[in-house]
């Protein structure tokens, strides 16, 4: 195998963990979640060392930024699950005034 496709096999990889954590994370299968935290680490530290050798053409730069794209995506969703409360905060400041937020959570005048 060359050494980008090695790479790429190592970005897919770590996003079918990810991806595996967030279904973890919609069972509310706290256990498994913390599990597959491991072994993403442990695929992010190998992709730390595969970097400093590989090229990446603009197609090739392209597929990472996809696959970090859903990794991401996947992070953002499980933080959301394991952090209902905080979920519910942002929500609200993102979609309204935070005077107004503060207002509802507080009843302040």
């Amino acid at each position: 195998m060359n050494q980008n496709a090695e790479y790429f096999a190592r970005y897919e990889a770590i996003a079918a963990v990810s991806h595996r954590m967030l279904s973890a994370a919609r069972r509310a299968l706290w256990s498994d979640l913390i599990r597959l935290q491991d072994e993403y680490l442990a695929l992010v530290d190998g992709l730390k060392d595969a970097e400093s050798n590989v090229m990446l053409d603009d197609g090739e730069r392209a597929r990472k930024f996809d696959l970090i794209r859903r990794i991401l995506a996947d992070d953002a969703a499980i933080r959301d699950l394991a952090s209902p409360s905080v979920a519910r905060l942002s929500a609200l400041f993102a979609t309204e005034r935070p005077a107004r937020v503060l207002k509802e959570l507080y009843g302040a005048r």
